[in-house]
């Protein structure tokens, strides 16, 4: 921003202190106005930007919200306008000279009459509401991985991976979908592998919700628990699903501690960006994706008008999984613990009929 030449006498202010009354500089060479009115406008992300300063000579000025404006006082505003009218009507050798800018004490007094008479005038009426910025957006709170203590909760594996998922398909040898899952499981197992995550997750899912048995789900799902979040978010998904379902089954069975568990490690990846801006607006749209979820009701609503039975169990299969994502995340601003306890409670009814 340019200002007018070293003849002005100014001084630094942030952009969010400025108030109506105050003279501040426009860009350009010209004299301080004074501001009229200030607009805060908010960026896309609801969060002050820009201010809309008008002046009240009519002018406008747009101002980014962390910048430092030149701005003076209203007698040094007064200064610089008959600075400039007796520089431009008197020669420039005067104004070239160090002590130029400093007016002399008969000018003070002569204007100060007319400031006092202005102040006291103005002490009747009621002052102008100042324009708040609002503050920068809090830093999301820090979510850290359960202590070692918190981590003992979760049980070793009884044997191999192979062999959970084999005594957990032993009790349901008459179902095709449990056996089929099991038999490519048990060739081994690798938890590098998405395909593989996914398949420990949906048999966690499918003993759990379709064959009632919560004790083998957490057990096969325990094996997805352990994982740390490595930056993939399509081999993170399945841990997450399973997290999500670990925390439903504990808390159904009165196991509240070790739900917490569960639902730190699936809240754990939310801080590990360190860069505070990006940070914010993660927890901003991730806080809006809570508030706003995805509950397939459009889905959902045409099967049954369809009678396509077999696609309604399946959307409310993934209603039933993001339903209890909530729950372990804590609820969000629109949907209390409680409507979603209910809601799940509901959609159970629905899925294993």
């Amino acid at each position: 921003m340019t200002h007018s030449p070293a003849t002005q006498q100014y001084r630094e202010k942030q952009a969010g202190d400025l108030r109506p009354g105050d003279f501040v500089y426009p860009p350009g060479d010209g004299p301080a106005a004074e501001i009229a009115g200030i607009e805060v406008q908010n960026d896309d992300y609801d969060v002050a930007a820009l201010l809309l300063v008008t002046m009240v000579d009519g002018g406008t000025v747009r101002i980014a919200v962390g910048s430092s404006v030149p701005v003076c006082d209203a007698v040094d505003a007064g200064v610089d306008a008959e600075s400039d009218a007796g520089t431009a009507g008197a020669g420039a050798p005067e104004s070239n000279t160090p002590d130029s800018n400093i007016p002399d004490s008969g000018a003070l007094d002569s204007r100060t009459p007319a400031s006092s008479t202005s102040a006291e005038g103005g002490s009747d009426a009621s002052p102008e509401p100042a324009v708040v910025v609002p503050p920068r957006p809090e830093m999301p709170p820090t979510y850290t991985r359960p202590s070692a203590e918190e981590l003992a909760l979760i049980p070793e594996p009884d044997g191999t991976p192979e062999a959970v998922v084999s005594a957990a398909a032993a009790n349901h040898k008459g179902k095709n979908g449990v056996q089929v899952l099991a038999d490519r499981l048990t060739k081994g197992i690798n938890t590098k592998s998405g395909s593989c995550l996914r398949d420990l997750s949906n048999l966690a899912f499918d003993l759990c919700i379709v064959l009632r048995d919560p004790d083998h789900a957490l057990a096969v799902a325990d094996l997805l628990n352990v994982l740390p979040f490595d930056g993939n978010l399509d081999r993170w998904a399945s841990i997450e699903r399973a997290l999500a379902l670990s925390s439903f089954i504990c808390r159904e069975a009165g196991q509240a501690e070790r739900a917490a568990v569960y639902e730190k490690l699936l809240r754990a990846p939310e801080s590990q960006e360190e860069d505070p801006f990006k940070a914010r607006i993660n927890a901003r749209v991730r806080q809006r994706s809570l508030n706003e979820p995805n509950l397939y009701d459009k889905e959902i609503f045409r099967a049954i008008d369809n009678g396509n039975h077999e696609a309604e169990r399946d959307w409310r299969f993934l209603r039933l999984e993001a339903l209890m994502f909530l729950r372990a995340h804590g609820g969000s601003k629109t949907i209390g613990e409680d409507e979603l306890a209910r809601r799940i409670s509901n959609e159970l009814e629905a899925v294993r009929a």
